[in-house]
């Protein structure tokens, strides 16, 4: 959807440049997951000065919750910065910056320790992956993730990663559920694709939506008469061409799962009228289509 839309040409041009970043972005996600893991190292870095520095100061560690070593002691975030495997692809690709921009580090790192929630975590005696665990996903998903300051850094770094954020963030959280001390370290590291089939869907959907771009417009217009031409000309328009590029050129996707993932993409990206109005062109469509018999969907149970 945002390389459609940010695309300028004419179905005629030559598209290599788009198509490659199309790739470039869907690839830079795996970049922020990695630089997601990188801050959470340095997090823990931090976590481990300030023990230090604690002890050396000669303070009682018990007297008071933000001198205990818990967060210091965390195994999710030692196993994650114990992590050869996670370590070398981040320094390979150039990914810890946490170094040079060390204040979002302080600064996510101060919001943690003066959180209830830490004040919590550590007046708790239970010392457990189950309790490590549980303190990094609420961390993550309630100091973290949130900081606005953080969100407007990933901004500035590459534009593409707001919207990847969500998506990257639920996977993370999904990972970090499932990890056991006995965990193989490739768990932090998923395959961003399901499979091969599944990058080249993406590659196809946005060439043979490109390369169909007036007979998908002619077609939407025909139903359309009566809507704002300006509406067509936004994310709507980009939104419906590219359903009906998976109605005429993928028979294994059934019409209700098109419209549904349209509906959902809307819903995040357009107003608040779009996904009604894309609902109801959609489902006029594929009408048509069924009582003309036009792009039959194949496998079983596809309509």
């Amino acid at each position: 959807m945002q390389s459609l839309y940010a695309y300028k040409g004419t179905e005629g041009d030559d598209f290599k440049k788009d198509e490659t970043f199309l790739k470039h972005s869907l690839d830079s996600m795996y970049d922020l997951h990695l630089s997601i893991l990188a801050l959470l190292t340095e997090i823990h870095k931090k976590a481990e000065d300030y023990s230090t520095k604690l002890k050396k100061r000669h303070l009682n560690t018990d007297t008071h919750p933000n001198l205990n070593t818990k967060l210091k002691d965390n195994q999710i975030l030692r196993f994650i910065r114990e992590n050869s495997m996670v370590q070398d692809v981040i320094a390979k690709r150039k990914l810890n910056f946490w170094d040079l921009d060390f204040e979002y580090v302080d600064i996510l790192f101060k919001d943690i320790i003066n959180s209830e929630l830490y004040k919590t975590y550590t007046e708790d005696s239970d010392d457990s992956l189950k309790s490590d665990k549980a303190f990094i996903l609420s961390a993550y998903s309630e100091i973290i993730a949130p900081n606005d300051k953080l969100y407007n850094y990933f901004e500035d770094k590459k534009l593409t990663w707001v919207d990847d954020l969500p998506v990257v963030n639920t996977m993370l959280l999904k990972l970090i559920r499932k990890i056991k001390l006995t965990a193989s370290e490739s768990i932090l590291l998923p395959d961003l694709y399901k499979d091969e089939d599944d990058k080249t869907f993406a590659e196809d959907l946005f060439k043979k939506t490109l390369l169909n771009t007036s007979k998908f417009s002619e077609e939407i217009a025909l139903k359309t008469k009566n809507w704002d031409s300006e509406r067509l000309a936004s994310i709507d328009g980009v939104l419906l061409k590219m359903a009906l590029c998976e109605f005429q050129k993928f028979s294994s996707i059934p019409y209700k799962v098109t419209i549904n993932e349209y509906l959902e993409i809307a819903k995040e990206y357009s107003t608040p009228k779009s996904s009604l109005f894309i609902n109801g062109i959609l489902d006029k469509i594929v009408k048509e289509y069924q009582a003309e018999k036009l792009h039959l969907k194949t496998g079983r149970g596809l309509m």
